[in-house]
Parts: C-alpha cells; sequence; structure tokens
C-alpha cells in the first residue's frame, strides 16, 4: 500500500492514501460530501459540482471534490498539513448556488414522480439548498425517449449527470446512450432512437439520482413507504445476487439489489429484478388429483393420501428442480432414500462429479475475476447465463485482462480471442506445452453448463481440470441453476444421473419443469407454478415461490447465503420442507424434525460447511479422469434467457423480452 498522508478535514487531522479523490477521503473520515454525478463503480465526469468544498490555500474557489486527488493538495505556508473544508460560508454558497441551477428547468414533479421518497435531488435540496429561486423563465422541456419496455424515461427532470451513459458504456458494455448538443440544447438520448439492448439496463434506474429514469412495470404502483422491505438472495441465476424484496400487503411489487462486493457489487440482471409478474400469474394454489385423466381439486388430506398411496413399496425416483432450497433437496433425499429410492438433482444431464467439490463448483472465488491477468471461457454465454458476473469479466478486461473463448462465438461485450468453437480447440488447448510466463499470470478457467450437459461432459470436465492443472489456474464452474451446488452438497444425486428416471414407478418431482418424463410412471409433482410438470403430474402439491419461504442457497463459487421470506404463498400452498414433513408422516416414515430451524441443524450436522454462511469454503483439488471427448461444437446452456424457468415463463414482460430478442436476432444485416 502506498504511504499515507496526512490531511485535515474540518479541522480534524486523517491519515488516508495520496491516491484517493478528496471526496473519497472524506468519505473514510465520515463526512458527507453531496454528489449527483459521482459514483464509485464509474468513471468521474466532475460536470454537477454538487460535491464543492474549499482547499485551504489553493484557488479562491472552490474545487470540485471528486476530481482532485488527495496528492494534488499544497500543504500549508509553514509546511502544516493540507487543509479542505466542507462546511465554511464558501462552500454553503456554492452548494446553494449549485443546487439553484439544477432547479432551473426541473419541473415541480414529486406528487406524481416514482423517485418520491428516495429522490437525491429531493434530500440535496432540502439539505443544502435555499427556499426560494430568482428564475421567472418558463421551464425548458424535453421529449421522452423509448428505451424499451423495462425503463421509463421523464427527460424534462433530467439533470444531465450522465450516469447513465457511463454505466451503460463502462459496465453494461453497450453504445446506445449519449449525451448530444450544447449547453441549452445538451440532452441525453439514445443515438437513432434505439431501445437498448442488455440484460443490466435496469440499474440504470437505481443510478438516476432525479425521476428521469424509472422503472416502468412499477410506475404508479406503489409509494415507497408503503413498502415492506426483506434482503434475500435471488434465484434467476446461480450467481446468488443479493437482493431486497419490496411487498405491499401479500403481493411482490419490486426487486432491488443490495451491495456486496464478493458476489453482485451492487448490479442486477433485468431478469431477476423484473421477475416479480411471474410471481402473480399461473400459480398453483391448491393441490390437485387426476381422475379419469383429468385434474380435479382435492384437499390437503386427499392429496397427502394419494401421493402416500402411490410411493409405499414402488420404485420411487426424487427429481431435485432448479430453484429449490437446499432444505428441501435434503428433505426430498432423506424421505426418498429411505423408501429405498433415489435422488437426481443434475435434471439437465450436467456430468458433474458426485462428492468432488472441486469438480461441480472448481475452485475460485467470483471476486477472483478483478485480479485475473488471463480469463478463459469454456462453452460459455457468460452474457446470457450470469449477466452481473460478465460485467465483471468486463471490467477485468478494461484493466487488460486477456479473454479467450471456446465455444459459440457471441458478443460478449468485450474483446477476446476466439480459441475454437469445439472440442477439439479444448483437447490441443489441453495437451499444448505451458510456458513459465504462462504459469507464472493469473489465470481463471470458466467451464459453463453447455460444455458439460452432453453425453461426453465428463470427458470435458476432465480435460478442462487437466488444462487447470497443467496452466496452474483456477476453476470456476459457471452454473445456471440456482438451487444446483446446494443439493450436490447435500447428495442429492445418483449413479448415472437423469438416466434414473427410466424403470421408475413413482417419480417426485420437485420443482423440476424441464425434464421429459416418459408415459407410464406416476408422478407427484411439487411445485409453485402451473408449468410443464403439472401438466404430467397425476398429483399435484402446491410449494411456495422462492420471495415465500426462508432457504438456503449455494451460488455457483459455493458460497452458501440465507434467502428469507418476504411474502406468503396464495391460497392453500405451503413452503416445500414443510410438504414433505407432511408427506413423511403419511408414509409412516415421519421425518425428525418439526421446524425449519430442526431441519436445519440436522442438514448441518451432516454437511458442516453449509453453516458458514457468505463464506466461500475451499475445494481440495480432486482432478477426474480425462478422456478423449466427441467430435462437435460446444453449444451453451440456454437457448432463451428470459424463459428458463417457471417463474419466468409465467411472466408477461418475461414473454415482451423474449420475443423482441428474437426479432433483434432476426435482423437481416445489411452488405457491407
Amino acid at each position: 500500500m502506498a504511504d499515507l498522508r496526512t490531511i485535515i478535514i474540518d479541522g480534524k487531522e486523517v491519515e488516508v492514501d495520496p491516491a484517493l479523490t478528496l471526496i473519497q477521503a472524506c468519505e473514510q473520515a465520515g463526512v458527507e460530501i453531496p454528489r449527483f454525478c459521482y459514483h464509485e463503480r464509474l468513471s468521474i465526469a466532475g460536470n454537477c459540482r454538487m460535491c464543492l468544498v474549499e482547499v485551504v490555500g489553493g484557488p479562491p474557489k472552490p474545487a470540485a471534490s471528486c476530481a482532485m486527488q488527495v496528492r494534488d493538495m499544497r500543504p500549508g505556508k509553514n509546511g502544516e498539513p493540507p487543509e479542505i473544508k466542507t462546511n465554511s460560508p464558501m462552500v454553503k454558497k456554492a452548494r446553494e448556488g449549485v443546487m439553484e441551477f439544477l432547479l432551473i428547468n426541473h419541473p415541480l414533479d414529486c406528487p406524481i414522480c416514482d423517485q418520491g421518497g428516495e429522490c437525491d435531488l429531493q434530500d440535496q435540496a432540502m439539505a443544502y439548498g435555499v427556499d426560494f429561486s430568482r428564475y421567472r423563465e418558463p421551464k425548458r422541456a424535453a421529449e421522452e425517449l423509448n428505451l424499451g419496455p423495462l425503463v421509463e424515461t421523464h427527460m424534462t427532470r433530467c439533470i444531465s449527470c450522465t450516469r447513465c451513459v457511463r454505466f451503460t458504456t463502462e459496465v453494461a458494455g453497450i453504445t446506445q446512450m449519449g449525451q448530444t448538443g450544447r449547453g441549452e440544447d445538451s440532452e441525453i438520448t439514445s443515438y437513432l432512437n434505439q431501445t437498448l439492448d442488455s440484460n443490466l439496463q435496469g440499474n440504470i434506474i437505481d443510478l438516476c439520482p432525479v425521476g428521469a429514469l424509472v422503472s416502468k412495470p412499477y410506475a404508479f404502483t406503489a409509494r415507497p413507504w408503503e413498502l415492506t422491505k426483506t434482503e434475500t438472495i435471488d434465484v434467476m441465476d446461480a450467481l446468488g445476487s443479493n437482493i431486497r424484496v419490496d411487498t405491499k400487503g401479500r403481493e411482490v411489487m419490486r426487486v432491488l439489489p443490495r451491495n456486496h462486493d464478493g458476489v453482485n457489487e451492487e448490479w442486477l440482471s433485468d431478469k431477476s429484478r423484473f421477475i416479480w409478474d411471474g410471481l402473480r400469474r399461473q400459480r398453483l394454489d391448491k393441490p390437485y388429483i387426476r381422475e379419469n385423466g383429468k385434474l380435479r381439486p382435492a384437499t390437503w388430506p386427499e392429496a397427502l393420501s394419494a401421493a402416500a398411496t402411490a410411493m409405499k413399496g414402488k420404485k420411487v425416483v426424487g427429481l431435485v428442480g432448479d430453484l429449490a432450497p437446499t432444505e428441501a433437496a435434503y428433505s426430498l433425499k432423506q424421505l426418498v432414500e429411505g423408501l429405498g429410492g433415489v435422488v437426481e438433482c443434475r435434471t439437465d444431464g450436467a456430468k458433474l462429479p458426485a462428492g468432488n467439490r472441486s469438480g461441480y463448483v472448481g475452485t475460485a472465488a467470483i471476486e477472483d475475476i478483478d485480479a485475473a491477468e488471463m480469463i478463459l471461457l469454456i462453452g460459455t454465454n457468460p452474457r446470457d447465463e450470469a449477466p452481473v458476473l460478465n460485467a465483471r469479466i468486463r471490467k477485468a478486461w478494461l484493466r487488460g485482462a486477456q479473454v479467450g473463448l471456446i465455444g459459440a462465438a457471441t458478443d460478449l461485450t468485450y474483446d477476446y480471442d476466439h480459441v475454437g468453437a469445439d472440442r477439439a480447440a479444448l483437447v490441443d488447448l489441453a495437451g499444448a506445452e505451458v510456458t513459465e510466463d504462462t504459469k507464472a499470470k493469473n489465470t481463471l478457467v470458466i467451464v459453463g453448463q453447455g460444455a458439460l450437459t452432453e453425453a461426453d461432459g465428463a470427458a470435458v470436465l476432465g480435460q478442462v481440470m487437466k488444462l487447470v492443472e497443467a496452466s496452474n489456474s483456477k476453476l470456476l464452474v459457471l452454473h445456471t441453476a440456482a438451487g444446483r451446488v446446494g443439493a450436490m452438497d447435500v447428495g442429492a444425486t445418483t449413479d448415472g444421473g437423469i438416466a434414473a428416471l427410466e424403470g421408475a414407478e413413482v417419480v417426485y418431482n420437485l420443482g423440476a419443469d424441464e425434464v421429459e418424463i416418459a408415459p407410464g410412471a406416476f408422478v407427484i409433482y411439487q411445485g409453485s407454478h402451473g408449468d410443464r410438470g403439472a401438466h404430467r403430474a397425476d398429483v399435484i402439491l402446491p410449494g411456495a415461490a422462492y420471495t415465500e419461504e426462508n432457504g438456503l442457497f449455494v451460488n455457483t463459487e459455493g458460497r452458501p447465503q440465507l434467502a428469507l421470506r418476504a411474502g406468503f404463498a396464495p391460497g392453500e400452498a405451503k413452503e416445500n420442507w414443510a410438504i414433505l414433513r407432511a408427506l413423511s408422516a403419511e408414509l409412516d416414515a415421519t421425518q425428525p424434525w418439526n421446524s425449519l430451524a430442526e431441519l436445519r441443524r440436522a442438514m448441518i450436522g451432516a454437511h458442516p460447511h453449509l453453516a458458514k454462511l457468505d463464506t466461500v469454503p475451499e475445494n481440495a483439488w480432486t482432478p477426474v479422469e480425462f478422456a478423449a471427448p466427441a467430435k462437435a461444437d460446444f453449444r451453451n446452456a440456454h437457448r432463451d434467457f428470459y424463459l428458463t424457468n417457471p417463474i419466468a415463463r409465467a411472466s408477461q414482460l418475461m414473454g415482451e423480452l423474449a420475443r423482441m430478442a428474437a426479432e433483434r436476432a432476426a435482423q437481416p444485416l445489411a452488405a457491407e
């Protein structure tokens, strides 16, 4: 770390890193500086001037604290440490003047503005502004933009902080937004009236410090003080993004990101943010039993009795779905194996090695991407499979990391070396001589589920682990299912994987909606939505969705995190663990717990690492045997990013986004 430098902030001496800007130094000292354009994860623009401070001994005018570094400050006449004042009369007058300028054209929309109650401009006008205006001229108006179905614009409110432009350009890696014109005619716009083509565009709603960019689906539905806020975990991809779910009564009104530097920083993918309308539609709210080919509503005792009767004395296979919490997977495993059956969570056929955590999780943490000098992507499109992780790879690339890709070429928002599209490219790379220079570099290999779900997935993983070992790299297995790692951790696997379905007399389907179950087997479906799994079921047991029960989820890097209940399941639907506990009593094999806490205690007793919440355990390196994989190109795991699970398929908004994405992909390109 650089030598610290002593400076004086408001009469108090503090030691700070000279590379910090004045606004960062003040933050470290606990002094609040107002700002609109400055954001710690974006480049410095220095254009709102709200963060002005007085630098003693400097020019006789205030300085923008976001654009000046501590190392640029001069000591006093007699060698005293440099001094900043953040509350002097000069600063107070400057801030009042800046606020007055910002409000010249800003409309008095607070009563109808969706940002009201959580608006930086409101808060700072109260704290640092004045209670009058000297301007009597008419206010300027601006045309609204059409950015697509997610972000609604009110550009008359815009204060030109350019946060949205910097985010879309730097983090999301798209070039559709910018600022045109000069002076009074300057405005933020999208070039050629394009809609935004990014899976991260919703983040500009959070970044906008005024009400110029607001959420289109959430518009005019609730005020922030009416909402109950619950901090929980997202399950739309396997990243385990930290989120806040805001509910009004029993309904989820919106989903916002929480800051977690080790996982999602403070970004969130659009699918995670806007999925909530899918939580209201096509819900299973009462049990059903199929009679004479048709499903009829039933009571809980009827449904549980029918399920138990079907399971007794039969060959039972349990399937763990992609969104199932770890406790439910553990409970199902205990129940089904107690009946002599088997349980499988790798429903997409992924050849993940059971019991070998270095093979199904890897040895890297998501944070390792930041320091990586070389990143190799194998059989994955992180822009679709984990958009927030992709933004992190882009950040590493901007800092100078080299990125390579073995798999289908696509736009990842950054430049990469396309090593090849097929398995031969991987075999050649794994067998190539590795130089000492390459071994010395900080290298990260990310392998996607597209590479592991084919018949030769085990051979592909063997080659990947051979490559990782030879090049002294770290491995990250990028999952697409939020519940998969937790289910693997509790051993919800069987020899032969999904082939265990063959010959099953009874299939207990715990929310696995992407699986075709052949005719003949009796199917018990436990889940939240009337999707493919419920259509095939003989008995339906309605369960809770991820916002409606407490649960443990382990993310793609192996970090256990707790999801908390934000609302209650509709109708007669129950929590997943409770349904399995009730069914075990019907089967005369009562599970030894009566609460979620007792179930967790039993699960952690069997798998102690699950107790270490929010830490990434180190995994012992256990390479798998490497065979020659088939001769074929890699395919990516997702065919449609927006429609990968039952909640997404129930969402009208996700359907519209999927249609727009398909139209964009089908657009013919002009000949050059």
